[in-house]
């Protein structure tokens, strides 16, 4: 059993780097299974196998993952950002909110009907602590510490919620990063106009490309600097700001401050230095690693019904999405990062949003800060509504 955070760190990243050297140089059959299971997927598959057969210690790693998880995820954030122009992306907005407040009332939804289904298993008061969790899948974790402080949540219901957060949310990512291929036919089916997205994305992918200034270790160097020093000033930054302003959390505004950060450099000399997507592709393995590294497929039996009763409420979140989807003639883009928006947040819309294309890591980002602001009072709807069902 690995108990040295390097040795953990180490494992993860190099699973990724054979996993995309494999999908790489596959041939025949191999890339064909590529093809239906990315190199992503994998990760995220692998990593939950190897936490499951308990290849590392949770406890002795869990120094090196908190140390790392976050802060590279803003050095994420910064190295994709820096082939943005936000002014594009921007114009998807009216789109982009039908597709997150619809994901967001079918959560809600789920929630309603799932508690109504399962009651009689886990018990009429299970509404407190599906209240946390809908706190926790339309916001994030502040939002699901402030839905308990609101409604008193006792620590027993807390230790429920989160068991479904690990396991359900864990199997969320890894199917809707798996559904990316799945996107031409589904856009297909609902008939959706991806013009406006193709166009955005397409515009900054060919701006990015429109530099063919090598890579050099200079600018690689240059880039994996700059990016981790963002993160570590987003960080400290982030702090002081929830401290003077007591609102939302530390989470919320470092994202806001990297994403600023990200943004003006964007438009600097530092925006055009070559290399940004190899180091935030190298960035995004890294943290779906870590995030999967944390799921084991072992807490399955620790309270199958509340677990189950997660895989309803997503299966109708599911299901209605689809409906929406159809009647609105939404894209899988919208529809995929919006769901996970409020499922995820920031941890990992930004992932599934730079999986389709770097370039549009902010509409990841935003909607996810949405969520913040909606999560608790909603929640405690939610949780109110469930309450009077009892």
């Amino acid at each position: 059993m690995i108990t040295d955070g390097f040795t953990y760190v180490a494992v993860l990243l190099f699973m990724a780097a054979v996993l995309v050297t494999l999908s790489t140089h596959a041939t025949g059959g191999l890339q064909k299974f590529f093809k239906y299971v990315p190199a992503v997927v994998l990760c995220y598959l692998i990593a939950m196998l190897l936490c499951t057969l308990k290849v590392w210690d949770m406890d002795e790693t869990k120094p090196a993952y908190s140390a790392l998880k976050n802060n590279l995820t803003y050095a994420m954030i910064f190295a994709m950002l820096l082939r943005c122009d936000i002014r594009k992306v921007l114009k998807l907005g009216p789109k982009m909110l039908i597709g997150f407040f619809s994901a967001t009332v079918t959560i809600i939804i789920g929630f309603i009907a799932a508690f109504l289904i399962m009651k009689g298993t886990i018990g009429s008061d299970a509404w407190m602590g599906l209240g946390a969790l809908c706190g926790s899948w339309i916001g994030g974790s502040g939002n699901m510490v402030a839905v308990q402080a609101a409604l008193n949540i006792s620590e027993a219901d807390m230790g429920y919620a989160l068991v479904i957060d690990s396991i359900d949310y864990s199997l969320w990512v890894m199917f809707l990063l798996w559904a990316i291929q799945l996107a031409p036919k589904f856009n297909k089916w609902t008939r959706a106009d991806t013009s406006m997205l193709d166009e955005v994305s397409s515009k900054l992918e060919e701006e990015a490309k429109s530099n063919t200034s090598r890579i050099t270790f200079q600018s690689l160097i240059l880039l994996i600097g700059s990016a981790f020093l963002a993160s570590a000033v987003a960080s400290n930054v982030g702090a002081v700001l929830y401290d003077a302003t007591g609102f939302s959390d530390k989470a919320t505004w470092t994202v806001l401050f990297i994403t600023a950060v990200s943004l003006v450099a964007a438009v600097t000399p530092l925006g055009k230095v070559p290399g940004s997507s190899e180091v935030s592709n190298l960035l995004l393995y890294s943290v779906i690693g870590l995030l999967a590294s944390r799921a084991s497929l072992l807490e399955l039996g620790d309270a199958p019904a509340w677990i189950l009763t997660g895989f309803i409420i997503l299966a109708i979140h599911a299901v209605l999405m689809l409906i929406i989807c159809r009647v609105l003639k939404l894209d899988l883009f919208t529809a995929g990062v919006a769901s996970l928006a409020n499922i995820g947040g920031t941890a990992s819309a930004p992932v599934l949003a730079g999986s389709y294309s770097g370039s549009l890591v902010p509409v990841g980002i935003l909607m996810a800060l949405m969520g913040y602001v909606v999560g608790t009072p909603l929640a405690v709807l939610c949780a109110n509504i469930m309450h009077a069902l009892a």
